[in-house]
């Protein structure tokens, strides 16, 4: 198996979003002994905001590319490839201001394509991105999956609409929660690297 493990936490060895993902990666090897592990950390290999010369190298056909567009797509390009030749995606996700983080933002604005990921169809979108499983260690500093506080996660469900929409549907999502609440947060990453199952 090809497992593509990308970190998107700033926090680096202080991550728990990291932890949790990592936690998800050794159970995968250990079910799947033999497995080739990629490790791709966001806040160490960024990918830039989507600027215009992005833009435009996404919509223009590569016969016509100049050395500028060309260099522009080329992230895009590469992740893409990475991407489809991978079995297994794991991403570990932390929560800010209600949502992911801008570095996992970023990484998607160059992975969600036309005619490269997904295309438009008389049947609706399309996505190309078939068979694969898709791991999400998140971690937050609230409770989000019950309580007051549901109707303000807007990272869960961006996350598995919009893997969904390049055809990635077979999503797990393991959750960290609680982790500024008192009590809570002592136990909470071992409760949930205990909920994994692969």
């Amino acid at each position: 198996m090809r497992i593509f493990h990308l970190i998107s936490s700033p926090r680096g060895e202080a991550s728990i979003s990291t932890k949790l993902s990592s936690a998800i990666v050794e159970k995968l090897i250990q079910a799947n002994v033999g497995s080739i592990v990629t490790t791709r950390n966001l806040s160490t290999e960024p990918f830039p905001n989507l600027e215009e010369v992005h833009i435009g190298s996404f919509f223009t056909p590569e016969e016509e590319f100049t050395p500028e567009l060309a260099a522009a797509a080329k992230k895009s390009e590469d992740a893409i490839a990475q991407l489809l030749e991978t079995d297994i995606i794991v991403i570990g996700a932390p929560m800010y201001n209600f949502t992911i983080h801008t570095a996992l933002k970023s990484w998607i604005d160059h992975i969600v394509r036309a005619n490269k990921t997904f295309a438009f169809t008389e049947n609706g979108a399309q996505g190309f991105v078939t068979g694969k499983k898709l791991y999400i260690g998140l971690s937050s500093g609230g409770i989000f999956t019950e309580g007051p506080f549901k109707l303000y996660d807007f990272a869960e469900p961006y996350l598995r609409f919009i893997f969904g929409f390049i055809g990635i549907t077979d999503v797990t999502i393991y959750r960290v929660q609680g982790l500024n609440v008192p009590i809570i947060k002592e136990t909470a990453l071992q409760q949930a690297i205990d909920s994994i199952v692969i």
